[in-house]
């Protein structure tokens, strides 16, 4: 059985991913931000829900490492936890900047970085962070110019991640989703037809194929799952 790690596991993603990776046969440790949030995940014998701010860098290693010690590999390690937030140039601090920054890259990194070594060590392994549009496409991006930059760095670091381990087993994968079907999207695009967004189910499907053999063969991959949005 492999042992998968999921960040932000009870958010509107979250929720869909960890129920898809638990429904495929895998053991997924999750992660939430505090104990309420924890009744949000259904429990089952294949899952562990921990309480972990992942804004701690000493916090995240020490989740991390208890998790190696306990399944002794770490197959998968999804990074889903982010925040989002609107602004121009000229609306965007400091302060602005680095709550995205913390929320879209340091969540990730303090997480992917100790599950990366890990997976150098053992020969194989799959990273996956949850990029964004915004961060690739300027006209998209100028006016959500902190989240857009906080999510690009993610598309950097697994091209670092992805030449450290080039000849090996371990891949970084960025998933960049167009806008997600959620109930917050839905209120702030109403006249966006919901059929036309991406719906968390469909995010499923490609992070499980992304971290199953079916994937093997792929390297340095961006996969787009932009529906017709």
């Amino acid at each position: 059985m492999k042992t998968i790690i999921i960040t932000g596991a009870s958010g509107n993603l979250g929720t869909v991913v960890t129920k898809k990776f638990i429904d495929s046969g895998y053991r997924v440790v999750a992660t939430v931000i505090h104990e309420d949030f924890a009744k949000d995940l259904t429990a089952h014998p294949n899952l562990q829900v921990d309480i972990v701010n992942l804004t701690n860098e000493t916090e995240s290693f020490s989740f991390v490492q208890r998790t190696i010690s306990k399944y002794k590999q770490i197959d998968g390690a999804l990074m889903l936890v982010g925040g989002f937030a609107a602004g121009d140039i000229h609306a965007t601090g400091g302060a602005e900047l680095q709550k995205q920054y913390s929320l879209n890259f340091e969540t990730a990194y303090f997480v992917a970085r100790p599950a990366f070594n890990h997976m150098l060590e053992k020969g194989k392994g799959r990273i996956v962070f949850i990029g964004a549009r915004p961060a690739l496409h300027a006209a998209d991006g100028k006016n959500l110019l902190a989240y857009a930059l906080g999510k690009s760095l993610l598309f950097k670091l697994a091209e670092f991640l992805n030449e450290e381990a080039r000849g090996k087993n371990v891949t970084a994968t960025v998933i960049v989703p167009s806008t997600i079907d959620t109930p917050v999207n839905r209120k702030y695009m109403p006249l966006t037809n919901p059929v036309d967004l991406v719906k968390p189910e469909q995010l499923a499907d490609v992070l499980e194929f992304v971290v199953s053999e079916k994937s093997s063969g792929l390297r340095e991959p961006v996969l787009k799952v932009y529906n017709n949005v």
